[in-house]
């Protein structure tokens, strides 16, 4: 993907996993919600101590990923010559605890505006558990991102015949 591509999809993407790593060298990887805003990626989480904050404020080094998944194309005349049409972006960075309300605050919102009903009868705006949550803010360091577009039907398997063992048999 190229770097505009990338972006994109961060920009309409849903979810994403943020992988950090505890004291004892594990891997761990949560699905979050998430803003992308200003070149950031803000996330959130409960304000108790937990794992996810625990390996943050040990290590701060992260990365965070999302992928949009399409639909499954045949390239070859076996099942397994099969396909995936997807992005998928990758960022490396630094995570931040976000401590002032002003910015937990703006970050509510735009999760709202992002995940919210639009025609909800609630106030808006008014969030009075802000110090129930830790905000949480990417800065990226690196970003890498790939595609596998659907291929148009003449250029699917039976129109080419792409196996990848042409002289296997059933």
């Amino acid at each position: 993907m190229t770097s505009e591509q990338a972006l994109q999809a961060l920009d309409r993407g849903f979810a994403g996993r943020l992988a950090t790593v505890s004291a004892d060298g594990y891997p761990y990887c949560v699905p979050l919600l998430y803003i992308w805003a200003d070149n950031q990626v803000f996330l959130h989480g409960t304000s108790a101590r937990g794992h996810l904050r625990s390996n943050i404020e040990r290590e701060p080094r992260v990365c965070f990923e999302l992928d949009e998944p399409g639909e499954v194309f045949d390239y070859g005349r076996f099942e397994c010559d099969s396909g995936l049409a997807f992005q998928s972006v990758i960022l490396f960075g630094q995570v931040r605890i976000v401590e002032d309300t002003a910015t937990k605050q703006r970050f509510c919102e735009r999760l709202m505006e992002k995940y919210g009903k639009p025609n909800s009868i609630r106030p808006k705006n008014f969030f009075p558990r802000l110090d129930a949550i830790t905000v949480y803010v990417l800065t990226v360091e690196r970003i890498t991102g790939k595609a596998q577009i659907m291929p148009e039907l003449s250029e699917q398997w039976p129109a080419i015949d792409r196996t990848k063992t042409p002289n296997a048999g059933p």
